[in-house]
């Protein structure tokens, strides 16, 4: 039930936000603080956790939404204006069921393949199920008259390396952050508060820097502002490769602060650059892509992650060097994301079409229309 809340909040409040601020400087503003924020969620995490185990056991870690969604909720029936899209199509059920499907199958091949065997038939049947849903789900996506997913956006060069790079810095973000206060306690032999924390410094990171993220890529462009971030994440991730239970935390904190600044300014122009690649009426759509590809690198990201380590720890190896080889395949992949992102991304793009000013002035229809409480 947390899950299908969540589904329904993440790309509302983002298709909200744009709908809200058509002119382009407050629309930036107002993305990068989205993107923030839910960074700081993620890398917060830990920290949150490990106070409220701490003070009060692990069922607290559920409980916490209770108040802070009945807060919410009465603070957005106060405050939040409608905005709806009449033509909107209907849900397309095969789509949904497929992509569920799909994800569903890989996830439970990489968490169960270190226990079962990469080469037992359940793992091999699993994966393969997956393959056969994924061309099932293309197959669909491509004939259905309003598909889940248009699979037209992909012929957009931006849109499909801005989705790319999400998906790895979901999975990169969130599978690391899953074994951050690991280290700290399985390997440094600290309490779950002290662990929650020395992760502070990656949250603090994304506080500070987050917020100007959209503003730089506006100025610099999305590839270089992007490909930095990414390339900064990756340096971080695999200097976290090589800290053991000796090593001082003096000599740890600074790997999280890179970290934490290069994911940092990856949220924010990756999510702008999905809503410009697409038209003003699917704003909600791209928001939804967004955060859908995001989480999907999370579940892939905890799954291939916690792989890699069981695998190390089954063939004898300690739970550090799993965790070490889990930093430092996480900081590969997100290097291996900037030369990407850099090679693929057109031209010098930045977070702003030209069109947006005028849209902003009152000259497409379009933009007002969305903006327009109904």
């Amino acid at each position: 039930m947390q899950g299908v809340g969540a589904a329904a909040l993440s790309p509302a409040s983002l298709a909200l936000l744009v709908a809200a601020h058509p002119a382009p400087a407050e629309r930036v503003r107002a993305i990068g603080s989205w993107a923030g924020l839910s960074g700081i969620g993620l890398a917060a995490g830990p920290l949150v956790g490990g106070i409220l185990v701490d003070a009060f056991g692990w069922p607290a870690i559920f409980l916490v939404n209770v108040p802070i969604g009945a807060v919410l909720l009465l603070a957005g029936l106060r405050v939040l204006g409608e905005s709806r899209n009449p033509g909107a199509p209907p849900i397309d059920v095969p789509g949904t069921v497929l992509s569920a499907a799909v994800v569903g199958a890989a996830t439970y091949g990489l968490i169960e393949g270190g226990s079962r065997g990469w080469t037992s038939p359940v793992i091999l049947g699993a994966f393969a199920a997956g393959l056969v849903l994924l061309t099932a789900f293309v197959v669909v996506e491509g004939r259905v008259p309003t598909p889940m997913l248009p699979l037209r956006l992909f012929r957009q060069r931006l849109f499909t390396v801005s989705k790319t790079a999400m998906v790895v810095v979901g999975f990169a973000l969130v599978g690391s952050s899953f074994f951050f206060s690991q280290f700290f306690v399985n390997v440094q032999g600290t309490s779950v508060l002290v662990a929650g924390l020395r992760t502070l410094p990656i949250s603090l990171a994304m506080v500070i820097v987050s917020p100007y993220a959209g503003r730089l890529a506006a100025r610099y462009g999305f590839r270089v502002v992007v490909g930095t971030g990414l390339a900064l994440a990756g340096l971080g991730l695999l200097a976290l490769g090589f800290v053991h239970a000796g090593t001082g935390y003096g000599n740890v904190w600074w790997r999280l602060v890179v970290t934490g600044v290069g994911f940092a300014l990856t949220l924010s122009p990756l999510t702008g650059a999905a809503i410009q690649a697409v038209s003003p009426q699917e704003g909600g759509l791209a928001s939804g892509v967004s955060s859908t590809t995001r989480q999907i690198g999370a579940v892939l990201g905890v799954a291939v992650l916690g792989a890699i380590v069981h695998t190390r720890e089954s063939g004898g190896a300690s739970f550090e060097s799993g965790l070490n080889s889990a930093f430092l395949t996480a900081g590969a992949v997100t290097l291996a994301c900037a030369l990407f992102t850099a090679a693929r991304t057109p031209g010098s793009v930045r977070t702003e079409r030209p069109g947006d000013r005028a849209a902003a002035d009152g000259s497409s229809q379009p933009a007002r229309a969305l903006n327009r409480p109904a």
